[in-house]
């Protein structure tokens, strides 16, 4: 695969989600994912026809790709990436939020969008978007003809910000769905954080593909997207981290650690890969500008309801509230609690424990030392979570995949930095009347 041209790269990406979006169509189970599917499979499948004849075409060429542009986007696969844009992304998104202000409004989104657009609406009026709790095996603060769990609120304060467009008064309904919101955030903070970051361009075009137009992306904005600004954010944390700007990679860490605890992971172990400007371990301003982003959201709502809190943002996502939620995918923790319901309160415990002891041995014997290595670090803590986890999601698996697309794109601008650090010490190391490079005449002085 290394011998291949960047957009044979394209060609197999495009292709490989054509497949995904076949066998949505034919297996899930799931009528708002086939919808996508059937939307995004004649992109996909196009893009790969048109990627793989350009590659085909400039392997017959003299001068490749690589060597006539550097890595740099060619006009060709530019206007790819936009043809898979609009095609997978963001027409599914339009037409999908269209027939939700027109049709069935439970047809046509994930559950997690409603409950996001309520909170935003409560938060609006000056009450907490934290109402549902369990008293004798019953949800209390149920809304009427909603299921159950969805009177629950599984994300923690700042993701309300989300649901506010939602309670302006006399606002488009296409305009105001949360996922318009998850979407535009996303899609700008990726920019931002992609444009901050010192890397060859290509590694940044993968990271952007699979935040913006591959399945890992295009299912979950159309559908529901709320994992998506808290990539797109964890994303930027990181590169601060790398760009050894500690202070502002913990006010992002902290911004989106008031989201959603699926960003805690990351964000504790980011302290590791803190330093500043010298180069020098550099935790302090980094869980400084944590903790005085994060605590003043989060802790008046704890302080405030513990019990309620810990109800709806602790023990519901981890099916231990009593109530069945709907993000019970058919992975190993869920297959094993399903069979031995007496397990229901010993696998989390003992995943933790025993997950806690290794990660603690492996910290304490090769901690990681820069954004790479903890990425990559968090990307197999998420995975392991997600697999044994009583009740999670599938779609969470985009953590770890990005995660992990993330360590190796920052793993190459490290190698920069250490090449660009050699570079400028090389004129102090080297002896007196030798320079570090060619001379005048072409050879060492």
């Amino acid at each position: 695969m290394r011998a291949w041209l960047p957009v044979e790269g394209d060609a197999a990406l495009y292709g490989l989600s054509g497949l995904f979006a076949v066998l949505t169509i034919a297996l899930s189970g799931n009528a708002l994912y086939r919808q996508w599917a059937i939307l995004a499979v004649g992109p996909y499948f196009g893009a790969a026809a048109l990627a793989l004849a350009t590659g085909w075409r400039r392997r017959r060429a003299v001068q490749r790709e690589r060597t006539a542009s550097g890595y740099r986007w060619s006009i060709t696969r530019v206007g790819l990436f936009l043809v898979v844009l609009f095609g997978a992304t963001l027409v599914p998104l339009a037409l999908e939020v269209a027939w939700r202000t027109e049709g069935d409004p439970a047809a046509h989104v994930q559950p997690e969008v409603p409950v996001v657009e309520l909170a935003g609406h409560r938060a609006a009026h000056g009450h907490s978007p934290y109402q549902a709790s369990v008293r004798d095996g019953k949800v209390t603060s149920t809304v009427k003809g909603w299921p159950a769990y969805q009177a629950f609120y599984p994300y923690l304060p700042l993701m309300t910000v989300f649901g506010l467009p939602s309670s302006v008064a006399g606002a488009p309904p296409r305009l105001t769905d949360a996922r318009v919101a998850f979407s535009g955030v996303t899609l700008l903070v990726v920019l931002l954080a992609l444009g901050l970051l010192r890397v060859p361009g290509e590694r940044k075009v993968r990271a952007l593909q699979v935040l913006t137009v591959l399945p890992t992306a295009a299912l979950l904005l159309a559908t529901g997207g709320d994992d998506m600004p808290i990539l797109a954010f964890l994303l930027l944390a990181m590169v601060l981290a790398q760009r050894r700007r500690p202070g502002w990679s913990g006010i992002v860490l902290g911004i989106v650690s008031a989201m959603k605890f699926t960003a805690w992971p990351l964000a504790a172990l980011a302290l590791f890969a803190a330093r500043d400007a010298s180069g020098k371990r550099a935790p302090r301003p980094m869980l400084l500008g944590f903790v005085v982003t994060a605590g003043p959201v989060v802790l008046p709502f704890l302080v405030a309801n513990p019990h309620v809190f810990v109800v709806n943002v602790i023990l519901f996502p981890l099916g231990l509230s009593g109530v069945a939620s709907p993000a019970a995918s058919p992975l190993p923790g869920h297959l094993l609690v399903h069979a031995f319901p007496v397990l229901k309160h010993g696998v989390p415990i003992a995943a933790s424990v025993l997950g806690g002891a290794a990660l603690l041995g492996r910290l304490v014997r090769r901690p990681p030392r820069d954004a790479a290595e903890a990425t990559s670090l968090a990307g197999w803590v998420m995975l392991i979570a997600i697999l044994v986890a009583p009740a999670t999601r599938i779609g969470y698996l985009v953590y770890p995949i990005n995660f992990f697309v993330w360590a190796f794109m920052l793993k190459g601008a490290a190698r920069d930095e250490v090449a660009a650090s050699d570079e400028s010490m090389a004129p102090a190391l080297a002896p007196a009347g030798v320079t570090a490079g060619p001379g005048p005449g072409g050879s060492g002085g």
